[in-house]
């Protein structure tokens, strides 16, 4: 990584070649394989249709272990097989493939495939050693390379899952993991604005930090998107007046959602423009990396679609406030929009009778999503007046019980507990899923128009090299 700027798109891949003398071939895959940062590619993504020996061999020992590895030295195969190495044989049949596929011309054999560009030259200098190459090449026509998002930093590899979940960024695109992160986290502290819900999942955030509970130590890099959403949650707690609800403990200083619904609904919505027109400008960029200047101005997901969304929201905002110059301007640019999003649809359609009907469909789908995208944002409203709604439910049942003597207290202090727990417990989940599906649905439908494919390199590590290995010279087994 150069820079914070070369972070907004992929990890840039080279094309390159593995050379290698025939004789060398060998020890030139191995350090391939143990270095990790090769995608090789392989006929019809298969590799050979017949097992070579040591796939034949780990057939007989079941199923292929998880994790193979490789012998640094050519081993005994069947010495492996007596052995039941059966990841030693796994790593071996890894080898045999690949290098069955390499193209072989006089004395030297080559494979191509994909490493990002920051890897190749320390990969030349470890096949160096053995007398293999790696030599650049000229990316393929019409094949774009795979995808590989930059995961390093603490807040970087909290948020990536988020975009791999919905899918793999294609190579051309932004990386919009960080933005996307800031903008879920975001709508979830807006659903889920309670002050004392939110110091829980700062706690919670800390303790997976610490790498407590162990049986979730996996899930430790997730710590600054947990400790995101609850500062948020914590920071919208505060604005609404909201301490393990309404308890008076913190004084509004934004507003009440259950005394300003209407408020708080302009308020997602506003949020919800904001967003769009965030994906909207990803999307330009998006389509003008992909397809140049013209699939960024006539797609219904660049300019064309973000003129139409413009338009349509300077119509209503002229409508809200009686001021027939806005509305007028809004229709203006909405109808430019449809105009240049018609005329790209019609060309892609083939032209004719059926061409104009599929546009006019297509131009319809363009409207109704953009309206049905915008009044989706409500949803940050309603689940913050449910959430809001469920605190004070739980607060009047501890109030009504408090002044009743200790029965009643011990009655009231289970109310708040338990009450407060489900709460915290089905509002985290709504919340959660609902920013998800806002994220998804509104955001990410416009900032991508395909899917890309995952950078898979071929990864299995040496045999230590203090280990000793079964060869054809030793009849010692390793244990």
């Amino acid at each position: 990584m150069n820079s914070w700027a070369d972070t907004l798109a992929p990890v840039r891949m080279q094309r390159v070649a593995v050379v290698a003398p025939r004789d060398a071939l060998r020890d030139t895959l191995v350090r391939v394989a143990d270095a990790g940062c090769v995608e090789l590619d392989r006929p019809d993504g298969t590799g050979r249709a017949t097992p070579g020996p040591a796939a034949r061999r780990l057939q007989s020992l079941g199923p292929a272990p998880d994790h193979p590895v490789l012998s640094a030295t050519p081993p005994d195969l069947d010495a492996l097989c007596r052995a039941g190495r059966a990841d030693l044989l796994a790593g071996e049949a890894q080898l045999e493939t690949y290098r069955e596929a390499a193209v072989r011309h006089g004395t030297v054999a080559a494979l191509a495939g994909w490493c990002p560009a920051t890897d190749v030259a320390r990969l030349r200098a470890r096949l160096t050693d053995v007398g293999g190459a790696l030599v650049p090449l000229r990316k393929p026509r019409g094949t774009d390379p795979p995808t590989q998002l930059y995961d390093t930093g603490t807040v970087r590899r909290s948020v990536v899952p988020l975009v791999r979940t919905y899918g793999t960024v294609p190579y051309p695109d932004l990386d919009p993991s960080v933005p996307a992160g800031i903008a879920y986290v975001v709508m979830f502290g807006m659903m889920f604005g309670d002050a004392g819900h939110g110091l829980l999942l700062l706690l919670a955030a800390l303790l997976l930090r610490s790498g407590r509970p162990a049986r979730l130590a996996a899930l430790r890099p997730l710590w600054p998107f947990l400790a995101g959403a609850g500062a948020t949650s914590t920071l919208a707690g505060i604005a609404y007046g909201e301490f393990f609800g309404p308890t008076g403990v913190l004084p509004v200083l934004w507003l009440d959602p259950l005394d300003q619904p209407m408020r708080l609904l302009g308020s997602a919505i506003a949020l919800g423009a904001v967003l769009l027109a965030a994906a909207y400008t990803a999307g330009i960029v998006n389509r003008w990396r992909e397809g140049g200047p013209g699939r960024a101005l006539y797609a219904a997901s660049g300019v064309a679609g973000a003129a139409v969304f413009l338009g349509l929201a300077v119509l209503a905002a002229g409508l809200a406030l009686h001021t027939p110059a806005a509305a007028a301007t809004g229709a203006l640019i909405a109808a430019a929009g449809l105009a240049l999003a018609g005329t790209g649809m019609y060309t892609a359609s083939g032209g004719g009778a059926s061409g104009v009907l599929q546009t006019g469909v297509q131009l319809f789908d363009v409207l109704v999503r953009i309206g049905s995208n915008a009044i989706s944002f409500t949803r940050l409203a309603a689940f913050g007046l449910t959430h809001a709604a469920l605190g004070g439910i739980v607060w009047q049942g501890t109030t009504a019980l408090g002044g009743g003597g200790p029965v009643a207290l011990t009655g009231a202090v289970l109310v708040f507990v338990l009450g407060n727990a489900l709460t915290f417990a089905l509002e985290a989940l709504v919340a959660g899923v609902q920013a998800l599906r806002l994220e998804f649905y509104e955001l990410f439908s416009r900032v991508f128009d395909a899917e890309g494919r995952p950078f898979t390199p071929w990864h299995v590590p040496t045999q230590n090299p203090l280990e000793r290995v079964l060869t054809p010279h030793s009849t010692e087994v390793t244990s």
